[in-house]
């Protein structure tokens, strides 16, 4: 992974985040959004210090953190949301922890300060039927149709996220078993692969595009080996695929919009609401943590109160 680029580095907390960013980004295989999410809101952070004449990470004290805080909920010029407070005090939180393990400090003065709570938001997931129909919306023999659906299939039959999908090869859907194509090589967050089975209807899909579709795709560009290409050869962008399915959404005639993350959200509730364990789920979704996965036992939790309270005649 590429060493995020330094800052200014003028002051001793500068290089102390420095050398933080580059921990996060090699050591523990952060993404580079998520290191420039980082970047930007410990920027933030030592503005605000520097404003009371801190400058050094073991002249932080305890009120300054909170004093931070006290900013971050009060101010009036583009007030920012529950989450993004969360966010940057979080980055606080992790920046402080570190210079701590590294010695630079003697105590941790963030560790009392407490993000606000979150409301709990379930993941949006639709339904079954819902889901067939968008998938039916991609039905044609042309071009753009074989590819929409190879890319929907995949990523209902995978619940891979859009930047996994998109940053695909061709190399990375694997046949094995005599098979053309039963499972897919993802990549997640921190470069971690895992290899997740394909159902019959996304094998069909991708045989589909990948014998009919790509190689006309193929010869409107410059060679490359991504999977998904777009109507100029180029690999598909996670903008394009966004457009691609809320087309597809319309199409079908829903009535409300969907995101590529509603395939993901749709694929573990689908699952869970099956009968598979939460532990499989959490694999096949690349969780590091089960607590994740669990989000969605809520949901399928829901949904059969719903039924209960519908179905049985003393529920009401």
């Amino acid at each position: 992974m590429r060493e995020p680029e330094a800052g200014s580095g003028d002051s001793p907390f500068e290089r102390a985040v420095d050398r933080y960013l580059r921990h996060v980004s090699i050591e523990r295989g952060l993404s580079a959004n998520t290191v420039s999410a980082y970047r930007r809101d410990l920027a933030a952070y030592g503005r605000h210090l520097a404003e009371g004449d801190v400058t050094t990470p073991e002249g932080i004290a305890l009120a300054d953190v909170s004093a931070f805080a006290r900013h971050l909920r009060t101010r009036t010029e583009k007030p920012l949301t529950a989450s993004s407070m969360a966010r940057m005090l979080s980055s606080v939180r992790s920046l402080h922890r570190f210079l701590l393990d590294e010695g630079l400090v003697a105590v941790d003065v963030a560790a009392d300060v407490t993000p606000p709570k979150l409301a709990s938001r379930l993941p949006k997931a639709i339904t079954i039927e819902q889901m067939t129909a968008v998938l039916d919306a991609t039905a044609g023999d042309d071009v753009q149709s074989l590819r929409d659906r190879a890319l929907l299939e995949l990523l209902y039959a995978t619940g891979a996220r859009i930047s996994e999908a998109v940053d695909l090869n061709v190399d990375d859907v694997i046949g094995t078993q005599g098979q053309s194509v039963d499972v897919v090589r993802l990549f997640g967050k921190g470069g971690k692969q895992r290899i997740v089975p394909l159902g019959s209807f996304a094998q069909t899909a991708i045989d589909a595009y990948l014998v009919r579709a790509r190689p006309l795709l193929s010869r409107r560009g410059t060679a490359t080996p991504a999977l998904f290409l777009g109507i100029r050869g180029q690999r598909v962008s996670r903008q394009n695929a966004w457009l691609i399915i809320r087309a597809r959404a319309e199409q079908a005639k829903l009535g409300f919009e969907i995101s590529p993350h509603t395939f993901r959200h749709s694929f573990a509730t689908h699952l869970l609401a099956g009968g598979a364990d939460v532990r499989v789920v959490q694999e096949l979704l690349g969780h590091s943590s089960v607590a994740t996965t669990q989000i969605y036992t809520l949901v399928t939790a829901d949904t059969l109160r719903d039924m209960y309270t519908t179905a049985h005649p003393r529920a009401r």
